[in-house]
């Protein structure tokens, strides 16, 4: 595993591996490493974590701390590792990223993984009041741990696990906290997501009351016109924390190693899961 750390460029990790290389976008409030169980599932896979512009390893670096700023550091991460054949896998904010990143029709993507993502179209609950609230939910450690115990996850997590989402949580640069909550999160992006020209999957967490099954099925799905849809039971929003075994292997049937084309593991279709 390489580590990089460019003046201009987000940090990130590349595993060189068996592809097409996964990269991996994180949560608001985490950080590459918040892939670490998944990753560590994928052994001889090439896999790329990124720590978004304002998080993690990144915290330092300037804004705009934008959907379209992350988008962009995205593909120049992927230019600066290398890397030519991949599919996107985006978590929560990372998701709606993944979004944008694919609108553009880079040449070497195949496919896109939205886990529990930011829907295209903003849900009905996102109101200004929401947005206020929802941005001092990483206020203190207190209102960290009240978000990951009672809204983030579903599950119960090992106690060196809570503290990693607390530090990441807390850790982001005061102007990144803010960005998602009070712009990103409202932002519709539709037009963007029509554009999608390759299969994506949308895997949901059964009991996540982030990003609820029917919101992304009402919110996000009509958008994407070849689209698969998975629920994992019992999960909550942080799907990679709460189930990676069981999201390492939607991904990979999605998309195998130097396998089939991506998306042709199981039928590529506007599909719903019971949930």
């Amino acid at each position: 595993m390489s580590t990089t750390q460019q003046p201009l460029l987000p940090a990130y990790d590349h595993r060189p591996g068996t592809g097409p290389t996964l990269v991996f976008l994180h949560y608001w409030g985490g950080s590459a490493r918040t892939w670490d169980l998944v990753v560590d599932r994928l052994a001889g896979r090439d896999v790329l974590t990124v720590d978004f512009r304002g998080w993690g390893r990144s915290s330092s670096l300037s804004g705009p701390y934008t959907l379209r700023r992350f988008a962009d550091d995205t593909l120049a991460v992927i230019a600066d590792a290398g890397v030519t054949d991949y599919v996107l896998v985006g978590h929560s904010m990372g998701g709606k990223v993944a979004q944008l990143v694919a609108a553009s029709r880079p040449a070497r993507l195949r496919g896109i993984a939205l886990v529990a993502p930011g829907p295209a179209k903003p849900a009905a609950e996102i109101t200004p009041e929401y947005q206020e609230a929802l941005s001092h939910a990483y206020d203190s450690d207190e209102s960290v741990a009240g978000a990951r115990d009672n809204i983030l996850t579903a599950t119960e997590l090992p106690e060196a696990m809570k503290s990693q989402i607390a530090t990441d949580s807390r850790a982001g640069a005061d102007a990144a906290r803010a960005e998602w909550p009070l712009r990103g999160i409202a932002e519709d992006i539709t037009e963007h997501t029509r554009m999608i020209s390759v299969p994506a999957l949308v895997v949901a967490g059964e009991n996540d009351h982030v990003e609820p099954v029917d919101v992304l099925r009402d919110n996000l799905v009509p958008y994407l016109s070849e689209v698969d849809f998975e629920v994992i039971p019992e999960t909550g929003h942080l799907i990679p924390l709460e189930a990676p075994a069981e999201l390492v292997d939607v991904i990979t049937a999605f998309a195998p190693a130097r396998g089939p084309q991506v998306g042709s593991a199981r039928p590529v279709s506007r599909r719903s899961t019971p949930g």
